[in-house]
């Protein structure tokens, strides 16, 4: 058997009445769902609201609302059992919802009234901070005011000052027809007028120590017993900070000075290294381009047909000048030299072969003086060996070079051997680094029959810019620029 859905159909109310409930209806579920809306901006928004779940349920509460007026609008008019049933779900759903807002409304009102109370106490305590921010303010204020104010008095305060205004007082206060202020002299045998009130007395004024009254001042307590004793001891701690004032005002005047002497040796310094720099450049220019054409003629000549001796002249001179082009080249090492940043070119070379190479090229300026040169080396000394072969080539020449120079008759002879370790263990370390496996120290000795050097002077060869002259020896030479550079390259 079939069944149907009956709706009773209401009689129809005045029409009028049913347009207004209609609008009615249709506005207040308009505004049923904004709420909703603007509380979940609101939400949102405010990222420290504490009640976010209670504005989510009053927010569901009120889109049921909504959702009831709306579905209402439907039972204006014949309707069915499924709008009445749909009413009747949103009707107990809205009813669950208000009551379990309702029901935590009870629990949040209580704290939403403490937060009144919470925000006064926290603009009380707003106002005390700002209290105190501007009593810290004042003090800061004043001690600012009374830093400046020590300042100006320490910048005029001197001893003349604070004895002047300590006679004005005392004579203001004790009604004094004259004071007068009497300093003993540096050996203490008077005593000197050196300030007065009203100059009754002429300043300057002396009075001798052993004399009676004098004396009897001295030596007689009465004389201390001053009506207003603190006034002296006012005077004393003043003089003393007059004292230290004018202590420090020096020391400051002397900072001062040391500082502008200071910049103008830093800027002089600055000057000096320019110069000294355009100066090698300029003269490092100038010496490599004749050098160059000594090296070109030299090697043409080498070409040519010449007989043996002739050759091995011509060979040393084009050496020497390869080894001078070498030196000019290096020239503008110099300054890196001495910062520490040059770098040693190492490669395997003859050691045997370089020493003998640098007896033939000191060996024809000593047939000029008629000095004989010799070669001595040991028989540790290797034949091969990995370094530097240019610097070890200059330093030698450069030791080798000044025993020829420096000699007059007789004859300069240069022994080799390695180094021994119990010659190198009582040596500095900044001269004889650590040795390790597959290294060696090579020990060069330069002799000749000079008149050589006095050993308190011989510091002083390894100086730069030191002249000869200043030594005592029987030659006069110029500035040794050489022997400084040779021990850098050393070390």
């Amino acid at each position: 058997m079939d069944s149907c859905d009956y709706v009773e159909v209401l009689p129809p109310a005045d029409e009028l009445l049913v347009k207004y409930q209609y609008i009615s209806d249709f506005f207040i579920a308009f505004a049923y769902f904004s709420i909703p809306l603007e509380l979940i901006y609101f939400v949102h928004k405010s990222a420290c609201f504490p009640y976010r779940w209670v504005l989510m349920q009053f927010g569901a509460f009120i889109v049921l609302c909504g959702a009831t007026h709306l579905i209402n609008l439907w039972t204006f008019s014949t309707h069915s059992k499924t709008v009445a049933i749909v009413m009747a779900i949103s009707k107990m759903s809205t009813t669950v919802v208000s009551c379990a807002t309702a029901f935590m409304l009870v629990h949040i009102i209580p704290d939403l009234l403490s937060v009144k109370t919470r925000e006064t106490f926290l603009k009380t305590r707003a106002e005390e901070l700002d209290r105190e921010m501007g009593l810290i303010i004042k003090q800061e204020e004043t001690r600012r005011h009374v830093r400046m104010l020590t300042h100006e008095i320490r910048s005029t305060l001197d001893r003349h000052t604070i004895l002047r205004t300590t006679l004005v007082e005392l004579g203001r206060t004790l009604d004094l027809a004259e004071c007068a202020l009497w300093m003993p002299s540096q050996r203490g045998m008077v005593l000197q007028l050196s300030h007065t009130l009203n100059n009754l007395i002429p300043v300057r004024s002396t009075v001798p120590t052993n004399l009676g009254i004098v004396c009897d001042i001295f030596n007689s307590p009465g004389a201390m017993l001053i009506p207003h004793s603190f006034v002296a001891d006012q005077v004393v701690v003043a003089l003393s900070h007059a004292a230290i004032l004018e202590e420090s005002m020096r020391a400051h005047n002397q900072l001062m000075q040391q500082n502008i002497a200071l910049d103008l040796a830093r800027q002089e310094a600055e000057m000096a290294i320019h110069a000294r720099n355009d100066f090698l450049s300029v003269m490092n220019h100038e010496m490599r381009t004749p050098m160059h054409s000594v090296i070109s003629l030299s090697s043409l000549l080498l070409e040519t047909d010449l007989n043996p001796e002739q050759r091995i002249m011509m060979e040393t001179v084009l050496k020497c000048s390869n080894l001078l082009a070498t030196l000019i080249n290096d020239v503008l090492d110099i300054s890196r030299l001495e910062d520490g940043g040059l770098e040693l070119e190492t490669r395997t070379f003859n050691l045997h072969a370089l020493l003998l190479e640098v007896v033939n090229m000191i060996k024809p300026i000593a047939a000029v003086k008629k000095l004989s040169t010799a070669l001595s080396l040991a028989l540790d000394v290797p034949i091969h060996v990995s370094g530097d072969a240019k610097r070890l080539t200059q330093i030698l020449l450069n030791v080798a070079g000044n025993a020829v120079k420096f000699t007059r008759e007789g004859q300069v002879s240069i022994e080799a051997s390695a180094a021994k370790p119990d010659y190198i263990r009582g040596r500095h370390s900044e001269f004889y680094p650590p040795s390790c496996e597959g290294y060696f120290y090579l020990h060069v000795q330069v002799r000749d029959s000079g008149c050589g050097i006095s050993p308190q002077d011989i510091p002083f060869v390894f100086t730069k810019f030191t002249s000869l002259e200043a030594l005592q020896t029987e030659v006069t030479v110029g500035p040794v620029l050489d022997s400084p550079y040779a021990k850098d390259l050393c070390n």
